[in-house]
């Protein structure tokens, strides 16, 4: 019998070869897109250099055209990201989430290994002392995410860190409600570890 790390895995990998083909011309707008503006911070294939923005790529399409449109509605606030969305429609965005899908994702060095192992039981497991919820609950144990959660792995650390300050101090505009009550009974230490855990995922 596969453990539940084993079948998390299968299951991604059976989800993925259903996924059906993007369309060529779906890509190429979202290309024309990126190209013109989401490059400069977010790579060409989402893999940003710098951890003030977030990678990009392989991050679950729903979940990215959901974000894109919190930011032109305002629900999400960003002084960087809603110039950026103003002149784009909701086809562009459900382009700009498929294009990043399929964008290779890459294993990234760990900086502090034994910090990132406290991580790996925090998110796992929780906080039970504290009353921390296990992560992989909604994220899964392997930080994939889902069409309406976002996938954790390989991202910057000091990016998801930012994020879950922001979360607690209801900073970060919409998807509040849960991760407030996540985030605020998180450490800072707690948080930096959770960070680099997920920061060595794939």
């Amino acid at each position: 019998m596969l453990a539940p790390p084993a079948l998390a895995q299968q299951a991604a990998v059976v989800a993925v070869a259903a996924a059906p083909a993007v369309p060529a011309a779906v890509l190429k707008r979202a290309e024309e897109i990126v190209q013109g503006q989401c490059f400069i911070c977010h790579g060409v294939d989402g893999e940003s250099s710098s951890p003030a923005f977030p990678r990009l790529a392989g991050q679950n399409a729903a979940y990215v055209a959901r974000q894109l449109a919190d930011y032109k509605s305002g629900k999400r606030k960003s002084s960087t990201m809603q110039p950026m969305v103003e002149a784009l429609t909701a086809e562009d965005f459900h382009a700009l989430g498929a294009f990043y899908a399929t964008r290779p994702t890459h294993v990234h060095e760990v900086q502090d290994p034994e910090l990132a192992q406290v991580g790996r039981f925090i998110y796992q497991r929780g906080n039970p002392w504290s009353g921390v919820a296990s992560c992989a609950t909604c994220h899964g144990t392997s930080a994939q995410g889902s069409e309406t959660l976002p996938r954790l792995a390989g991202q910057h650390a000091q990016y998801t860190e930012n994020q879950l300050k922001s979360f607690n101090k209801r900073e970060r505009t919409n998807d509040n409600a849960v991760m407030h009550g996540i985030a605020s009974k998180l450490s800072e230490l707690e948080m930096k570890a959770v960070a680099a855990y997920l920061s060595g995922l794939k």
